[in-house]
């Protein structure tokens, strides 16, 4: 986190409102919210000048991806997390759209095999839904397994994805 105030705005998407933070130009936390908050606050904040840019690119890419198109999110991230976390989510954002892989796959791709209940702790606890693509990643048996927004958002992910794939 850089010495500036995070800044948080609620984007209204086809799944249900979602929080994202930025800091600075970075994007810092993406995820979703409770239903019951309202996808348009009644005064929408003055977005501040190192932000704008990144709001509108999030908020595009949101609109490319849910119309079931691939999408190279280009918006910086700046998740906060452990060494070990960040390099399971960089590992998470080389799965293809469309394309799924097991906890176990994920822990071999990052060179530590034994892992893989550690790849699945940090995958929990990913700050930064869709483009960080945690809901790509399935149990080793193919079974669907938990995700923050919830397992019907995973299957409507994943759904999403194989239309546009």
């Amino acid at each position: 986190m850089t010495d500036s105030t995070p800044f948080r705005t609620i984007l209204a998407t086809p799944l249900g409102p979602m929080a994202a933070t930025f800091d600075g130009p970075a994007l810092v936390e993406l995820a979703f919210v409770d239903t019951s908050v309202t996808a348009s606050p009644q005064a929408p904040p003055q977005v501040p000048e190192p932000v704008a840019g990144g709001v509108t690119a999030l908020r595009a890419a949101l609109d490319t991806y849910f119309s079931g198109h691939a999408v190279d999110f280009l918006i910086p991230l700046a998740p906060a997390g452990t060494p070990f976390q960040r390099e399971v989510w960089s590992a998470l954002r080389d799965i293809p759209f469309g394309a799924t892989a097991s906890y176990a796959e994920i822990a071999r791709r990052i060179g530590r095999p034994r892992a893989v209940r550690a790849v699945g702790a940090a995958s929990a606890r990913n700050p930064i839904a869709i483009l960080v693509p945690c809901h790509r990643v399935i149990g080793a048996d193919g079974s669907l397994t938990g995700y923050a927004g919830g397992l019907e958002r995973k299957r409507a992910l994943l759904a999403l994805e194989a239309q546009g794939a």
